[in-house]
């Protein structure tokens, strides 16, 4: 059997198999695309290693579907390869849908995991989106995603109507992300006053931001996502659900408004389709265009024999992952049906997601900091009056500047004098100029 690596590990939760996993379990035991045969097959994948690529950073749910998926997947690809787990976070995971499609090898080793909403981003001329939906390699789905918007309890806001009232502040990484699109689809389609700040690293950055209380609230926390990393929060109360944006209605958040339940007429459902129905291609896994047809058969294969394997349902259940597939090829025609929508709804939907003038996250200041002491994730800093700060550093977040010339974080030394940006003490620190 093939060797399952995982970078980075991440805790895990306890919990039981959900509804959702039992019923995928029967409903893949009458799947029959895969087979001892097709497994056997002529061992295409031995001696190989297959990038499971992640587009977002670690801790949040698309995390963990990609590192569950990647841990299980081997021994259903002819000749068990190697699996790994890779973060490429960036752009609320645009820059992965980017590199799947422009720079990815056609060769059936490298896969994506990312946002519907990135992957939709032609749909709303996202000049960022250098791709054509429906013209990635799809490879399935494991999950149609429940999205949520939420607020903090110290925002005082309980209800969704109350984001009607007064100006509420929200957070989000970048406008391409559903932390962002959301939002702004409320503003001008229900009336709401939301202002998005963006800049944060991930939905678990917008987490810490709400505790910090830099922002009040969040889009985009997929109900998945609520169970698995931030079940304490939600079910404490502390994180409240204002509105549930999937297509469906959730008998899990009984007594949480239903965002179709509030369009005006059918022509505004479809708009809200658009922007939220989105949620239903909840974890979707894409290859490059054009990749040859044997590679795709054996990933959308193996993709679908996982679905249904017994241990990779364990582990999902242990981390209260909902597991409700798609084929690549069913995923293939559901999102051919949105991207061709009447053109009325879609100049709708994309002119509720024009962001306008794009805030961004006001980062703190610390000048003059002397390194008292580094390891690869942390720094800890001395100011002038000799008290110590201590923060995050990223080889790919952190940008670090040394003698004015880029440099790397593993350039960074004890004793070196540098100016730090920065999120808040313990957090990230995105930019470091050094003398």
């Amino acid at each position: 059997m093939g060797t399952i690596s995982v970078i980075k590990n991440y805790r895990v939760s306890r919990g039981r198999l959900s509804a959702a996993i039992s019923s995928a379990l029967v409903i893949g035991l009458a799947i029959t695309g895969y087979s001892g045969t097709s497994k056997a097959a002529d061992g295409f994948y031995k001696g190989k290693t297959v990038k499971i690529n992640i587009g977002f950073h670690p801790g949040g749910g698309y995390d963990a579907y990609g590192r569950v998926l990647a841990r299980n997947i081997s021994k259903y690809l002819p000749g068990n390869p190697t699996v790994l787990a890779v973060n490429f976070p960036g752009a609320g995971s645009l820059r992965l849908a980017n590199y799947i499609y422009n720079r990815a090898p056609k060769d059936g080793l490298e896969v994506g995991i990312f946002a519907s909403s990135a992957a939709f981003g032609p749909l709303y001329l996202v000049k960022q989106a250098k791709f054509k939906t429906e013209n990635f390699t799809w490879i399935g789905n494991i999950d149609q995603s429940i999205g949520t918007c939420t607020a903090w309890h110290t925002s005082g806001i309980k209800t969704f109507e109350e984001l009607k009232k007064r100006e509420v502040i929200y957070g989000s990484s970048s406008p391409s992300s559903v932390a962002s699109q959301h939002p702004r689809g409320f503003n001008a389609l229900l009336g709401t006053k939301l202002k998005i700040i963006h800049g944060y690293p991930g939905s678990t950055g917008v987490l810490l931001a709400m505790k910090r209380g830099e922002v009040e609230g969040g889009c985009g926390f997929a109900l998945s996502s609520l169970k698995a990393r931030r079940y304490d929060e939600w079910k404490s109360g502390k994180l409240r659900i204002l509105v549930q944006t999937g297509k469906k209605k959730s008998p899990e958040l009984a007594g949480v408004p239903h965002l179709y339940a509030m369009a005006k007429d059918d022509d505004e459902k479809k708009v809200m389709d658009l922007i939220y129905g989105l949620h239903t291609f909840g974890r979707p896994v894409a290859a490059p265009p054009g990749l040859p047809r044997k590679p795709t058969q054996l990933l959308r294969t193996a993709f679908m024999a996982t679905m249904t394997d017994a241990r990779f349902l364990k582990e999902a259940g242990k981390l209260r992952l909902p597991i409700n597939p798609w084929s690549g090829e069913r995923l293939q025609k559901e999102i051919a049906s949105f991207v061709n929508y009447p053109p009325s709804v879609i100049a709708r939907a994309r002119q509720a997601m024009d962001p306008g003038k794009i805030l961004k996250v006001k980062l703190k200041k610390l000048n003059g900091g002397t390194i008292a002491k580094l390891s690869k994730k942390r720094v800890t800093v001395k100011d002038g009056a000799g008290k110590s700060y201590v923060f995050k550093i990223s080889g790919r977040r952190s940008k670090v500047k040394i003698g004015g010339k880029k440099a790397k974080t593993k350039a960074l030394k004890v004793g070196m004098n540098c100016d730090f940006r920065y999120f808040a003490l313990k957090d990230l620190a995105p930019r470091i100029n050094c003398k």
